[in-house]
């Protein structure tokens, strides 16, 4: 029987490049999460970027299309980004889990929350990102990046704007993981929503 592997330490190559960790990525097999998704979705953006966004993993565009951020979700983002001043320029997409976890509804596709398992064991992956993006600000985007970043006593909605203690970077913040503004039917509460969204990434330039 093989045995269950529970992080993605042994895939990950010794001194190498930011390019050389992404194609590394391709090849994990630190959790049972690569044996259904379509493909590896690694970090995006400069090497150097000042700040980095966590998410908490690719959705099923992004499982497709092999990038970061670029469903409904990620429009969002964009969108938001673009009304707190921040140019894509200087940020770094990633997330905590670099699989796409599902279950299967017909011929759909629908997420599931990673569990505390693959999110342990795709740790070091994100631990190199920051090592090589150095970044000055990370902003958890939602519960996952949260609960691998910050810890389980940080809650997102209670710490939500705050700056939150940690040596992985001169500044932590977290917030709402835009895909959650997905799910607000009413204009009112969305707009409301989305501007405190918008308020907290402003934040994260702008301490």
């Amino acid at each position: 029987m093989k045995k269950e592997l529970t992080s993605a330490r042994p895939f990950i190559p010794e001194k190498a490049t930011l390019k050389q960790l992404a194609e590394a990525s391709r090849h994990c097999e630190g959790c049972e999460l690569y044996l259904c998704a379509t493909q590896t979705v690694f970090g995006q953006g400069p090497k150097k970027a000042k700040i980095m966004l966590v998410g908490e993993q690719p959705g099923d565009k992004e499982d497709l299309a092999g990038a970061p951020f670029v469903g409904p979700a990620g429009k969002i983002l964009d969108q938001a980004l673009e009304d707190a001043g921040i140019a894509r320029d200087i940020v770094y997409l990633t997330n905590a889990v670099k699989h796409f976890r599902f279950e299967e509804r017909g011929k759909r596709r629908i997420h599931k929350k990673p569990s505390g398992t693959n999110i342990s064991a795709c740790r070091p992956w994100l631990d190199a990102e920051i090592d090589h993006v150095k970044p000055e600000t990370i902003v958890c985007l939602g519960a996952t990046a949260t609960q691998s970043l910050a810890g389980r006593d940080i809650r997102v909605l209670k710490d939500r704007g705050k700056w939150i203690p940690t040596t992985l970077a001169k500044r932590l913040i977290v917030t709402i993981h835009p895909s959650a503004l997905l799910r607000l039917p009413e204009t009112a509460s969305y707009e409301d929503e989305y501007a405190t969204f918008v308020a907290d990434l402003r934040h994260a330039i702008d301490p």
